[in-house]
């Protein structure tokens, strides 16, 4: 059977798909979907490779759940879309940020994050979803989140649900001005895991004011994760309970300040970030309007710049949380959407790069699939 890779965009006005064979030299755009709609996140699922599940917020009807399992063709609304019960005191979903498909022995399970911060699952390939009651109903949850309207820009995020390859039970989340959490008892209950962490916020309690911005585990090594934080790039080797800072070693005037991590699907030791300008007034462009990605290949000793085809000056795009992916070709490829609406990617691993796609409009997240 013929190879196809597609890179899944979620945009501010709908979802757009590219399509290209194993070469990854010609791109055939489809979409949009939801045109006009909100698109935060679409996923394809790995298990069984057809059913695709797109996160949705509709001007009119609010945030909402599609599925579909003809690759875009047609979609059907989830009949029981995320949602907090109305007993929570006033909280109401404002969208669906996050997916993430459950473990390979769990066919049809899948985690959803919310904004404001919540967890949910769904046992029938996202039909229906209930909300995680371990988490959403956690007395710690409100201090480990700060406030219920958490000062990101569009409101606080549920992001980073990773689940343990070896283990569905072992868990972890990451939120927006709440730091990162872990469950062993698949999400019955949940302890923090912010230590070693620099904070964003100068609260007395060490377990608050933290800001992960995107985390990762590996694959191949589940026991390593790297987090893109709001105050530098980290990295943890559990059994340990402290994260360890390695984006001190980026070149000081660009510093380690960034939305987006992205990793190799085989070697734990190659990672991607994306940074942007963390001065006082956060911006949230391009250092000095000059674009780039970096890339450790020793787990975060050393960076390298990759800038080769990218604009030289006066770009002053930069790259969301859940923007910038990787593929699982011998000699991956990485690709990265911008808030300028355009797709980037390199065949090369970073080495250079090459603009696929543009004119979309602002890009909130890009997935990789296979099929």
């Amino acid at each position: 059977m013929k190879k196809s890779i597609f890179v899944l965009i979620g945009t501010r006005k709908g979802a757009f798909f590219l399509k290209s064979d194993g070469k990854r030299q010609k791109w055939a755009i489809q979409g949009p979907h939801f045109l006009g709609a909100i698109t935060h996140h679409v996923v394809l699922d790995p298990r069984d490779r057809k059913t695709l599940i797109a996160t949705v917020r509709t001007g009119h009807l609010g945030p909402t759940v599609y599925r579909s399992t003809n690759f875009g063709k047609t979609w059907v609304e989830s009949a029981k879309p995320p949602a907090f019960p109305q007993k929570t005191g006033g909280r109401v979903v404002d969208h669906v940020f996050w997916l993430t498909p459950g473990h390979p022995d769990e066919a049809r399970v899948w985690y959803a994050g919310s904004s404001p911060q919540g967890l949910f699952r769904s046992e029938d390939g996202g039909n229906t979803w209930e909300g995680v009651s371990g988490f959403n109903d956690h007395p710690q949850r409100v201090k480990w989140n700060g406030v219920e309207q958490d000062q990101t820009p569009d409101g606080g995020k549920m992001h980073s649900v990773l689940i343990d390859p070896r283990d569905p039970k072992h868990m972890y989340l990451g939120m927006s001005s709440g730091g990162v959490v872990e469950t062993t008892d698949c999400g019955k209950t949940w302890r923090a895991l912010n230590k070693g962490l620099d904070r964003a916020f100068a609260i007395d309690d060490p377990d608050v004011g933290h800001d992960p911005h995107c985390v990762q585990l590996h694959p191949t090594q589940p026991d390593r994760l790297y987090m893109q934080n709001h105050c530098g790039i980290y990295r943890i080797d559990r059994p340990s309970d402290t994260w360890v800072r390695i984006g001190k070693s980026m070149p000081k005037p660009i510093g380690d300040v960034g939305f987006p991590i992205t990793l190799h699907p085989r070697d734990p030791d190659t990672l991607w970030v994306f940074p942007m300008d963390g001065t006082q007034v956060w911006p949230r462009v391009s250092p000095g309007g000059k674009p780039a990605a970096y890339r450790s290949k020793n787990g975060g000793k050393t960076w390298q710049r990759q800038d080769s085809g990218l604009p030289r000056a006066q770009a002053w795009f930069t790259v969301k949380r859940q923007a910038m992916a990787a593929d699982h070709e011998p000699t991956v490829g990485v690709y990265f959407g911008t808030t300028s609406g355009e797709l980037w990617m390199s065949r090369n691993e970073g080495a250079k790069w090459s603009c696929i796609a543009q004119h979309l409009p602002h890009i909130y997240s890009v997935e990789t699939a296979h099929t």
